[in-house]
């Protein structure tokens, strides 16, 4: 089963991910739902983080991928788009924090400067902003020139969210960001995706199948480059429709 959305935020067509020979993703058409939560499951090297980062043109230099990425009535996937411009739309957080090594300030300013916002009334204000979202600012209000590596992963890894919030983007990816974390910072990260659904739409990988079924609207279950099933995440951890699912969610697997 796949699902259609009226207005979707974000929706591929036919998309096909091959590094040299090898074709990674097969027959990607997806649409995703404006301020929700997708996740997105499956085994590793199943293809969903290869999914995620063509979403952004983050592989574009590793690998050729082919089929349409509708971005309000954009195709971004298309050879003459600025990739800059659709970064700035559709932001990314890693898996690994990855902070600047500058303050925490400067880690949030540090694109906005880039792209030309040089007021420091709006710098500071999208800096507080930012941090509020991503939950991190009563923890460092008190800090924000001191080094962004003092800060532990989890607060790293937040940081890494609250600078992808400061450029404002429509679209939140997000690939595997609490895999590095202990179970507190995991839970804070999942608070923070929780409150920030109410003005992003979040397509997030996961491993944790808890995670995936405790924060995310919807989810798709991949399986060898291919999305087997994508449904609202209660029918997949329920009722799934596929026996591969099923085993899947159920531990039954591999």
């Amino acid at each position: 089963m796949m699902l259609s959305f009226e207005n979707p935020a974000l929706k591929t067509e036919n998309l096909q991910v091959y590094y040299g020979d090898h074709h990674a993703f097969f027959d990607g058409n997806l649409e995703f739902e404006k301020n929700k939560i997708t996740a997105l499951i499956g085994p590793s090297g199943c293809g969903k983080s290869t999914f995620l980062r063509s979403l952004n043109r983050m592989n574009d230099k590793v690998a050729n991928v082919t089929g349409k990425i509708w971005y309000r009535g954009v195709d971004i996937n298309a050879k003459d788009i600025n990739v800059y411009e659709v970064r700035k739309h559709i932001g990314m957080v890693f898996q690994r924090p990855n902070p600047f090594a500058k303050s925490i300030r400067e880690n949030i300013t540090y694109a906005l400067k880039a792209n030309g916002l040089t007021d420091k009334e709006e710098l500071d204000k999208r800096v507080e902003e930012s941090l509020k979202q991503a939950a991190l600012w009563d923890e460092v209000k008190d800090e924000l020139d001191k080094s962004a590596f003092a800060l532990s992963g989890g607060q790293a890894q937040r940081l890494c969210i609250a600078r992808c919030c400061a450029m404002k983007p429509d679209i939140m990816l997000l690939d595997e960001p609490a895999s590095a974390l202990d179970p507190i910072s995991t839970s804070k990260i999942e608070d923070t995706l929780e409150q920030l659904r109410k003005n992003y739409s979040i397509i997030i990988v996961t491993h944790n199948m808890q995670q995936a079924s405790r924060i995310s609207d919807y989810t798709a279950f991949f399986h060898l480059g291919r999305v087997i099933e994508y449904d609202k995440t209660e029918n997949i951890f329920q009722t799934p429709h596929e026996k591969l699912t099923e085993d899947y969610v159920s531990g039954n697997f591999g």
